[in-house]
């Protein structure tokens, strides 16, 4: 497959026109236009309506492809580069996780990336409640699966999925029979949330106490195996995503949707125009599979 063909096919899906997608790739309408024909005749099916410019099923499903294949193809030019040029052997990629993440799409970024660079050593840190940036901005870990979704300057933020809320209750809790058919916000904003520490970013303080302010608890939570033991007790409560409950079933506790509340996003967070080519193609593949894997997530 043709490298320059998928560029010129992401470009004119990007700019939605095929003239403005020559302009910004140096070429000729004609030359853009013959690329899109030859991948069109490669794949055996038309990728491109032409009048609005926008993409066919099958262009849809071609657009995350051929996104990994060009920053798999930039990162491999950089990588012989740095050979050629005498680099030292890179670090392990650091992979950050909050929590699970970002449900089914971390484990299969985790394995694609293993696949794709099996020369590359790859290692997982176990993040906190508090470090949606601290970790990448320390140079502790390379990309993040953090939760909620944020802005924060120097930091790219690619949403991964968006997710139902639920609450997490002790079985003994007097909402705990309502974990079939949900609880409204009205029913939860007396819940004693766990705290978290003064330094916990804002993001996640409003994620947590759904924008409610401060909670009674007087425990600490700073992991799910920090809320988990205590909502057990009976010392608070948490909240989280959906996909929190296949991944940390707890005896003693109980996970209510709920029903009024925005759904919320995972992201993976890098830091802005990381030159690293692993970086790239780690980003890439995970933003790939997010759109193939994401809807998992809200069931």
């Amino acid at each position: 497959m043709d490298l320059r063909r998928l560029s010129s096919f992401l470009a004119v899906v990007e700019e939605g026109h095929f003239g403005r997608a020559a302009t910004r790739l140096f070429l000729s309408p004609a030359a853009v236009t013959g690329h899109i024909q030859q991948l069109e005749r490669e794949f055996g099916t038309p990728l491109l309506e032409r009048s609005p410019v926008t993409p066919t099923p099958a262009g849809r499903r071609l657009v995350s492809h051929a996104r990994t294949l060009l920053a798999a193809a930039n990162a491999a030019m950089d990588d012989v580069a740095d050979v050629t040029q005498g680099a030292a052997p890179r670090r392990p990629l650091r992979v950050g996780v909050m929590g699970h993440g970002s449900a089914e799409v971390t484990p299969a970024a985790v394995s694609a990336f293993r696949r794709a660079r099996p020369e590359v050593p790859l290692s997982l840190v176990q993040l906190t409640f508090t470090e949606h940036c601290s970790a990448l901005r320390e140079d502790r870990v390379d990309v993040a699966f953090v939760r909620p979704g944020f802005q924060s300057e120097g930091i790219t933020v690619d949403v991964l999925t968006t997710e139902q809320r639920i609450v997490v209750v002790s079985a003994a809790s007097s909402l705990a029979d309502a974990a079939q058919e949900g609880v409204r916000r009205a029913d939860i904003i007396d819940l004693p949330y766990l705290r978290l520490p003064s330094h916990t970013p804002r993001p996640f303080t409003d994620y947590l106490y759904f924008d409610e302010g401060e909670r009674r608890s007087p425990d600490c939570a700073l992991t799910p195996h920090d809320c988990l033991t205590s909502v057990a007790a009976g010392r608070g409560a948490g909240s989280a995503l959906k996909s929190f409950a296949r991944y940390y079933p707890w005896p003693g506790t109980v996970y209510i949707p709920v029903l009024d509340a925005p759904w919320a996003h995972t992201v993976l967070a890098t830091r802005e125009q990381d030159p690293d080519p692993e970086v790239r193609i780690f980003r890439a593949l995970t933003v790939a599979l997010a759109r193939e894997l994401g809807p998992a997530a809200a069931r």
